[in-house]
């Protein structure tokens, strides 16, 4: 399912050479976002046969108010008036709603806008066998869910997955977008967001410090004598690309440079795209380069490092180049390249840790969960200036 074309990557030359640049981890906790106690009591266990569980349907029956207003009101959205939400609350109580613990399961919901960034890397198979080892040893039973938004079905099967009600939800999120997030306030059983976040803090999220790595890559290059720096985009823009390059501009402003528009090549996410996005760019502009390039990822990186070489530059004498995730396969390119490593494992290791603990004890105070990087030091950078820059130095706080 996940194939890349090995023919287009080049022998080993030199073994990986890891150059940390430590970050700390960063636990984000947004007191102002508010998520629905209602998960557990403290005990993350099933209950004993014979007992049923307290339903949404129950608590509309109860009350006479419809199941979208009892779950707009257990999920506090403004939309119902406070004297309706204290009913709704009051009588949710007095059914038990906030005692049941039933969820054994966590499914990881796989979302796909258009799989460019999901089906093209091998970072993520190995994300979700993570994930799958963590859910085993917490004693819960993973599900895989594919939710594909091209799909007919996609409604139906978005309505199914709000409704769920026997297990926790981890929703996959690389490629959603805001709009298709929000759909998941719905949703009537704990939640948690990965690789993507959301800026009204309603979510609780795990995601990488994209912007703090981003900055220290560009400051790298800085240190390194480059002062016209350009950035390989993503055609297909997500969150983590945004605040990479958000991080990227943030370290040239702080070093008094900017980003100059013709000095941005638009590739598409995967190496043949990228190859081939960077060979039209070339031609356009091919007298008028920066000395450095910082990529989205490491396949646009390793895409046009080829155009680049089949342009007759040489990487890095002529053009130096980092990418970003430390695919396996990056040290296998000529010359190795500098990247950004991601550790996949910590990412779902912590988002299986975060929504068992939602689960066991139905708080209401959402996190925000940054997982930092390590900056790789390969052989793509050349350095210009006298003496090497500090690859060692910490991003911003």
């Amino acid at each position: 399912m996940y194939t890349i074309n090995s023919s287009r990557l080049l022998p080993l030359l030199a073994g990986r050479q890891r150059r940390a640049v430590p970050q700390r981890r960063v636990l984000h906790v947004h007191r102002a976002g508010r998520a629905p106690a209602r998960y557990g009591n403290g005990t993350g266990g099933g209950r004993k046969k014979g007992i049923v569980k307290t339903s949404i349907r129950d608590i509309s029956k109860a009350t006479g108010f419809s199941p979208a207003t009892v779950s707009n009101a257990l999920n506090h959205k403004k939309s119902v008036s406070r004297q309706t939400a204290e009913i709704i609350m009051r009588k949710a109580k007095e059914l038990g709603y906030f005692k049941d613990s039933s969820i054994t399961k966590i499914k990881l919901v796989i979302y796909r806008e258009t799989g460019s960034i999901i089906d093209n890397t091998p970072f993520f198979p190995a994300l979700i066998s993570h994930f799958e080892r963590e859910t085993r040893e917490n004693g819960f039973e993973t599900i895989l869910f594919n939710l594909d938004r091209r799909s007919p079905d996609y409604e139906e099967e978005l309505d199914i997955l709000l409704n769920e009600e026997d297990c926790g939800l981890v929703l996959l999120a690389t490629e959603m977008r805001p709009k298709d997030i929000d759909r998941f306030r719905e949703a009537a059983t704990p939640l948690v967001i990965l690789d993507n976040w959301t800026h009204d803090m309603q979510f609780n999220s795990v995601a990488i410090n994209n912007i703090d790595s981003a900055y220290v890559a560009g400051d790298y290059l800085i240190d390194q004598g480059h002062e016209q720096i350009g950035y390989i985009k993503s055609s297909f823009r997500i969150h983590n690309f945004q605040a990479r390059h958000q991080g990227l501009e943030r370290a040239l402003l702080r070093r008094g440079l900017s980003l100059r528009k013709n000095h941005i090549i638009t590739v598409a996410p995967n190496i043949e795209g990228a190859y081939e996005d960077t060979l039209r760019y070339l031609g356009k502009h091919g007298g008028d380069l920066p000395t450095a390039f910082f990529a989205d990822n490491d396949l646009m990186a390793l895409g046009a490092m080829r155009a680049f070489q089949d342009h007759g530059l040489r990487i890095p004498d002529d053009i130096s180049l980092i990418g970003f995730d430390d695919l396996p396969f990056s040290a296998l390119s000529s010359p190795p390249l500098t990247t950004v490593f991601v550790p996949n494992g910590e990412l779902g290791g912590l988002v299986v840790r975060n929504i068992v603990r939602v689960i066991k004890t139905g708080t209401d105070i959402t996190s925000k969960v940054e997982v930092s990087t390590e900056f790789v030091v390969r052989g793509t950078v050349r350095c210009l200036s006298g003496s090497p820059g500090h690859a060692d130095r910490k991003g911003p706080a």
